[in-house]
């Protein structure tokens, strides 16, 4: 399986950082303790079987701005709500077109993932303010070997 997701700018992803270390400080489970080399904060676009240069020429509008606001809870997963903009919007529906992925999409940054109990963290996330700043790269992800590389869109053949 291949993702294609964004990447944020320095000062958001320290910002993310920050809300893992204030759940893991409070004694609760979050990515912050997660030491895969891949780990950091990103949006996921899709996923599919093989990453394709359409997918990857979809992301060639970086960099589009990111507005993180509100926590959403679902399954085992604690996240920051990504506020998705058309143009976010269109550059997702591309990219999923292009990998054959249907699935619905819930634009989120992971927090925390395979929690036992959401609940325990709203007390500590009450009151997150909205974060603002740039995705500014494209990655993707590769779940059989486990390895990131950059999504680079291939420049325009010159006239």
């Amino acid at each position: 399986m291949h993702t294609v997701e964004l990447t944020l700018d320095d000062e958001l992803d320290r910002t993310v950082r920050a809300v893992w270390e204030r759940l893991r400080a409070a004694g609760l489970k979050s990515l912050a303790t997660h030491g895969h080399p891949t780990n950091r904060p990103h949006l996921t676009l899709a996923t599919g079987a093989s990453l394709t240069p359409e997918a990857v020429a979809a992301v060639a509008g970086l960099p589009l701005p990111a507005v993180l606001e509100g926590v959403v809870l679902f399954g085992h997963a604690v996240a920051w709500r990504v506020s998705a903009s058309a143009e976010l919007e269109a550059m997702r529906a591309a990219v999923a077109e292009a990998m054959g992925s249907d699935r619905p999409w819930v634009p989120h940054v992971s927090l925390a993932l395979r929690v036992k109990d959401p609940g325990e963290y709203e007390p500590v996330l009450r009151g997150l303010a909205p974060a603002r700043g740039m995705f500014v790269a494209a990655r993707s992800y590769d779940s059989e070997t486990r390895t990131v590389s950059p999504c680079r869109p291939r420049p325009a053949p010159e006239s």
